[in-house]
């Protein structure tokens, strides 16, 4: 008899110590008026700040990628106005240096699309040394088809895949 209390009591604590931060809130003074809801979870007091210069302020009001037409490294209107915008970021944080990550669609042999890769980020490279940043800033890496941002095999995941990603360090 002992035994089972104490299983009793180890099973209802560590069910207690599974709970969530939803807990569920039972109101009702008999069974046929119990209304089961889900109390809100805590919010944090604590405000998220991004730091200026940061990779977080880069993606947030800048933007960090730009997009490439199939089978192409040649930049688009979009791409340029894109980078504008990294230049300006560039030219405000001196200090930062830029990873350009080249990346393509799952379609194509591995090492054709590392290739690929790498032809994207040298065009965005040349386009922003093109425009006053320092080459030493900029450092060029290619993915291939190793990092996908959507998976999926249609049009529209291969297009959010055909990207040049830029990373602050």
């Amino acid at each position: 008899m002992k035994i089972r209390f104490l299983c009793m009591v180890a099973a209802v604590a560590l069910l207690g110590a599974c709970q969530s931060a939803d807990e569920t809130v039972v109101s009702g003074t008999s069974a046929s008026d119990n209304i089961v809801t889900k109390a809100p979870a805590p919010t944090s007091a604590k405000s998220v700040s991004i730091v200026a210069g940061s990779q977080a302020d880069f993606v947030s009001n800048v933007g960090d990628r730009v997009f490439f037409e199939y089978d192409v490294f040649g930049l688009t209107p979009e791409a340029k106005e894109q980078l504008i915008k990294w230049v300006a970021f560039m030219q405000k944080y001196p200090r930062n240096n830029l990873t350009i990550e080249g990346h393509a669609d799952e379609r194509g042999t591995r090492e054709y699309n590392l290739a690929l890769g790498e032809r994207r980020a040298n065009s965005i490279q040349n386009f922003l040394v093109s425009h006053g940043i320092a080459s030493s800033r900029l450092r060029v890496i290619s993915y291939g088809k190793e990092r996908p941002d959507v998976i999926g095999s249609n049009e529209s995941s291969w297009a959010r895949n055909r990207r040049g990603v830029g990373v602050i360090q």
